[in-house]
């Protein structure tokens, strides 16, 4: 009895200690009417954004970009993009895991 306790105690407390890395991804979607220069995944309140995950690319409008979030803490992350004329749209607390993003006019800050 006092083995099977054990044996017990010890995977409860292995399941307990081990942190599981989230692996997924977000579809953004650009419905702003404008072009999309700039796309900062981060995570929530993180205080800083990301590098653009555009890097050289632009999502026109009209267009979907995956982007790949791998070994993170969690999937709940702040998402900001920049059009061409520098206007900036803004969710917060997205939780990828649950929801792709589509960005809209409504979104601008």
């Amino acid at each position: 009895m006092i083995k099977r306790v054990m044996a017990l105690f010890a995977v409860s407390f292995l399941f307990s200690t081990t942190a599981a890395a989230f692996n997924g991804y977000v579809e953004v979607t650009n419905d702003t009417g404008f072009d999309i220069h700039y796309l900062y995944v981060s995570p929530a309140h993180a205080g800083d954004w990301e590098e653009d995950v555009l890097d050289e690319d632009i999502l026109p409008d009209g267009h979907t970009v995956r982007v790949t979030v791998r070994k993170a803490k969690g999937s709940v992350y702040d998402i900001r993009a920049e059009d061409e004329d520098g206007d900036t749209y803004t969710l917060w607390d997205v939780d990828i895991a649950k929801r792709d993003v589509t960005f809209t006019l409504d979104d601008i800050d």
